[in-house]
């Protein structure tokens, strides 16, 4: 009975051990392939727009951030969700996707949300509702924001690893919007004066909570308007799209799984060799 037991246990250790070793990895693996699907989702309705579709939801988004003089920060929680008519505009799947960011540097795609909610920003990035909305033109300025270091998704956790000079990329309808970051600061979470709008300048800025896991400070990352064809002529120099590297976290699955399997192995032989030579005794 006590061999069978000390058996269970250390199959029960072994499990444990795995699934907390795969969880973050596994789990940050499911949740892009979501967003993968959702970006698919989102392409093909986009394709599906008439032109008089496309020129409507435009005009809109457009009529809205005339309408945005200065960024006002959200000051509760109905400025978190928005209104009806910020929740309309750039909604074609009326599912609250608005388009998706690219970042080849930190090989990062994902959908951008309509708002704030916690239920959007554990699974993609969220508009700030009381910004621009992000399909460009002079005098505005979208905030996107996104969690990092979430043990079910990476989403914005290698934001730090960006610099000046780096591009991102805002799929908005059929456009291609190219950002060329152009600053990079760290504030406390009352300062939003950089994330205010500039007449006749087109600006996004990404932002997330820093430093990584303390979250006292809020790191911007500000991006400027630049034509697409620059911008992938930049690319091309940089070479960001050329190479994707193995994530930390992959790695330690790929080495740490099979090991802890021999050392389990290991261990229940030689568990089981020490009861054999003590019944024979």
């Amino acid at each position: 009975m006590k061999k069978h037991l000390t058996t269970v246990i250390l199959i029960i250790v072994f499990v444990a051990g795995l699934g907390l070793m795969m969880y973050p990895t596994v789990s940050d693996l499911v949740n892009k392939a979501h967003q993968s699907a959702a970006i698919d989702s989102y392409e093909d309705k986009i394709s599906q727009l008439s032109t008089e579709d496309y020129s409507s939801i435009l005009d809109n988004a457009r009529s809205y951030n005339s309408k945005l003089t200065t960024n006002e920060f959200p000051q509760n929680s109905e400025d978190l969700i928005g209104n009806e008519e910020y929740n309309a505009a750039v909604n074609p799947s009326g599912n609250g996707m608005m388009g998706y960011i690219k970042i080849d540097s930190i090989d990062l795609r994902m959908p951008i949300y309509h708002s704030t909610r916690e239920s959007v920003l554990q699974s993609g990035i969220g508009h700030i509702p009381t910004t621009s909305l992000p399909v460009g033109g002079e005098g505005t300025h979208a905030v996107l924001t996104g969690h990092r270091g979430l043990p079910s998704a990476k989403l914005f956790t290698d934001l730090d690893k960006l610099k000046t000079g780096d591009i991102f990329y805002i799929y908005v309808l059929d456009d291609i919007l190219a950002y060329q970051i152009d600053q990079i600061k760290t504030v406390l979470p009352v300062e939003t004066q950089d994330l205010q709008i500039i007449e006749g300048e087109d600006h996004v800025t990404l932002v997330t909570c820093t430093p990584y896991g303390v979250n006292t400070h809020r790191l911007l990352i500000r991006g400027t308007r630049i034509p697409y064809s620059v911008a992938v002529e930049e690319s091309s120099k940089a070479g960001t799209d050329t190479h994707k590297s193995i994530s930390l976290e992959l790695l330690v699955l790929i080495i740490g799984a099979p090991v802890l399997t021999a050392l389990f192995i290991f261990v229940l032989i030689k568990t089981k060799n020490t009861k054999k030579r003590r019944d024979d005794d």
